[in-house]
């Protein structure tokens, strides 16, 4: 049961949604093994690339959990983050923001291309503060935006920046699956 002093976490993945063995699953299965409430925004069927209806699934979620909320968004579910926060009156504890992928400039071969991005709504990023704190985690060689962009991201969010060091883009493909750390800063969020 959540508790007022608990927030219930809500896990906002990236475009790619699930994956079993990225620290987000494992970081929410653990958190509900320990007895907390984790929603999470269930992956796509259609319109799997549109901003709009990844916005609107967060927001049900959101929707669905009694009392405050964390957010733990990571890649393309940060910008999901802040697209949604722009109309959302939910009461929102804190949110923990982990590489934050560039859409206003190219990304690697095999993701979507700007166009592709700004035609489903992604762009531009909002850059306005965010109405809940944030702790944004950067890695210094995420293939998916540089530290100097994701670094202005979080001051314009009004976010506290968390520099990682070489984490690539903190997923499976770079070597990640468990982040303890993650642990530890969702932690500094909640505590505000």
């Amino acid at each position: 049961m959540n508790t007022a002093t608990e927030p219930v976490i809500v896990i906002v993945p990236g475009l790619r949604d699930h994956v079993a063995d990225h620290w987000q699953t494992l970081l929410g299965d653990r958190l509900a093994e320990a007895g907390r409430t984790v929603l999470t925004v269930p992956p796509l069927t259609e319109d799997a690339l549109s901003r709009e209806a990844r916005v609107a699934a967060l927001d049900k979620v959101v929707s669905q959990a009694e009392g405050p909320v964390v957010l733990v968004a990571h890649s393309a579910g940060v910008i999901t983050t802040v697209h949604w926060a722009r109309g959302s009156t939910a009461q929102v504890r804190g949110a923990l923001l982990v590489t934050p992928p560039d859409f206003d400039t190219p990304l690697p071969e095999g993701y979507p291309t700007p166009e592709t991005l700004g035609e489903h709504g992604w762009t531009p990023v909002p850059r306005s503060p965010l109405p809940f704190p944030s702790v944004v985690a950067a890695s210094s060689n995420d293939p998916l935006g540089t530290a100097e962009r994701v670094a202005g991201l979080a001051r314009d969010w009004g976010g506290a920046l968390v520099e990682l060091g070489e984490v690539g883009h903190l997923n499976p493909a770079s070597g990640h699956g468990p982040w303890p750390r993650a642990e530890e800063l969702l932690r500094d969020v909640e505590a505000g």
